[in-house]
């Protein structure tokens, strides 16, 4: 069974980490309004839900 050889350094981890939070999981864009939505939920901002108009918005 292979060991390290080595201690792995604080600054080593956390460069090999830095891509795991990179993106916001689950979360797309709204092709109504462009702002950030849960997957596969109704945009908070608009009220749009694939491509219809679910919950009216005053503007």
């Amino acid at each position: 069974m292979a060991v390290p050889k080595r201690r792995t350094s604080k600054a080593r981890k956390a460069k090999r980490r830095t891509h795991i939070k990179l993106e916001v999981p689950g979360m797309t864009l709204c092709p109504n309004c462009g702002e950030f939505k849960k997957s596969h939920h109704v945009c908070a901002s608009c009220g749009h839900y694939d491509g219809k108009e679910i919950v009216s918005k005053e503007a």
